[in-house]
């Protein structure tokens, strides 16, 4: 394991959000890495502080007086009867909507975006000085065997060279609490990071393009596989690369 790969599950770590075997992976590193050791005990005291530090803000009770003087005398009366039985049949309306998935959409909807921001930041993260490949290689032989034994299922890794997308390499990358195989490839100037992760689900989601932080994001999902490919590339050109792939993936898996 790697200084960066380390540092990126240090807080996983301390928060006990990995499984076994990647918690005594970094242990093993920190132990005999006086870099990482710092970094650990840094982030660790951070932890202490804040855990010991009470941000809870109680308001004074004259900020009451002053909000409650400053609305109409209407809105300061006391609600009548039928205000309030008004108010329970919005409760039981709402919790009917929840016993119907509407909540649960929405939680999905919130989780979904919660990674795609965790994707755009490792995308980010990979842009910075040799932080864009642990494995350089324009050869898929290469690069998908260095997968092997680091993740339960490696990415697959497709030759598009000749389509127009070089393969640079590949590398870890951490990504909703787990590790998860990133496939590094570039269009011009262009990098393209292809996030890779397993998934329960085995159907077919057809892709998806989304924007953030002037990236462009193209999601989908397939044969138990999630992926998101991201770059600064624009969204037609993001999506010609997607269909590209996802071709060549179907036609290794019929061949």
């Amino acid at each position: 394991m790697t200084c960066d790969e380390a540092r990126i599950l240090l807080h996983a770590l301390l928060d006990n959000e990995l499984d076994a075997g990647h918690a005594r992976e970094v242990e093993a590193h920190v132990a005999g890495c006086p870099n990482c050791t710092v970094e650990l005990a840094a982030q660790r005291e951070m932890q202490r502080v804040l855990a010991d530090t009470n941000l809870r803000y109680t308001a004074p009770a004259s900020l009451r007086s002053r909000i409650e003087a400053s609305l109409p005398q209407a809105q300061r009366q006391q609600p009548s009867r039928r205000a309030v039985l008004r108010g329970f049949a919005m409760g039981s309306a709402v919790s009917a909507l929840a016993a119907s998935g509407v909540v649960a959409v929405v939680l999905r909807q919130d989780d979904q975006q919660r990674i795609l921001s965790e994707v755009v930041s490792a995308h980010l993260r990979s842009l910075q000085a040799g932080h864009l490949t642990d494995v350089v290689s324009t050869d898929q032989h290469t690069v998908k065997p260095w997968f092997n034994g680091k993740l339960d299922v490696a990415p697959p890794v497709i030759d598009l060279t000749a389509q127009g997308f070089t393969l640079v390499g590949g590398r870890l990358d951490y990504i909703d609490a787990r590790a998860i195989g990133a496939v590094v490839y570039k269009r011009r100037q262009h990098v393209i990071n292809l996030f890779v992760s397993q998934t329960a689900s085995t159907e077919h989601r057809p892709p998806k393009t989304q924007s953030m932080q002037g990236f462009n994001c193209r999601r989908w999902g397939d044969r138990g596989l999630n992926f998101w490919a991201v770059s600064d590339l624009g969204a037609d050109e993001l999506a010609e690369f997607v269909d590209k792939f996802d071709a060549a993936m179907k036609a290794n898996v019929e061949g």
